[in-house]
């Protein structure tokens, strides 16, 4: 795929993920899975929640962005513990940052007008948001808007998180 400017971009999946809540065992779970489809980068939509969650993202083979949720307690030690491995950022409301070719968007998505702005912006060609826990991979004119769902399984009975191929611009909904 050739950007405007003619350069070449190179493959990137990205491994999506949200709403840990504290789950251990299912965080394990997407690690394993982001590391055997050889994940680029993760993108966590927040509510991590505590800060012990950082242990179990640890083994994750590749950097991963994270930005707060509307439930994450202690943030000030969420991002200590985050900054004691190399490939983990956490940190602030929104993430802006550009990956295979494309501009994208991190939030939590619990500020409806934000999301609603973001999503009009015009300027991006990927938003990521959780909060929802519901998975949902939508297109909004040439923008793709991608929910991966929870990774917690208790509110709905389902475990998921996403993987976004940037050269095919397209994103899958994948149940652990």
């Amino acid at each position: 795929m050739l950007p405007d400017d003619g350069t070449v971009v190179d493959p990137v999946l990205l491994g999506i993920m949200s709403d840990t809540h504290d789950d251990i065992a299912q965080t394990k779970s997407a690690v394993a899975w982001f590391n055997n489809r050889g994940v680029d980068q993760v993108l966590h939509a927040g509510d991590f929640i505590s800060p012990f969650m950082i242990d179990a993202l640890k083994d994750l083979s590749a950097p991963l962005t994270g930005v707060f949720g509307n439930n994450d307690g202690d943030r000030r030690l969420l991002e200590q513990k985050a900054s004691a491995l190399p490939h983990l950022t956490i940190g602030g409301a929104f993430a802006r940052l550009d990956a295979g070719g494309m501009r994208i968007a991190l939030l939590h998505g619990n500020d409806r007008d934000l999301l609603l702005t973001l999503t009009r912006c015009g300027t991006l060609d990927l938003l990521v948001h959780g909060h929802t826990h519901r998975p949902e991979v939508r297109r909004e004119g040439s923008l793709l808007v991608v929910n991966p769902g929870a990774v917690y399984r208790q509110l709905t009975g389902r475990s998921t998180i996403a993987v976004v191929d940037t050269v095919a611009r397209s994103a899958e909904i994948v149940d652990l």
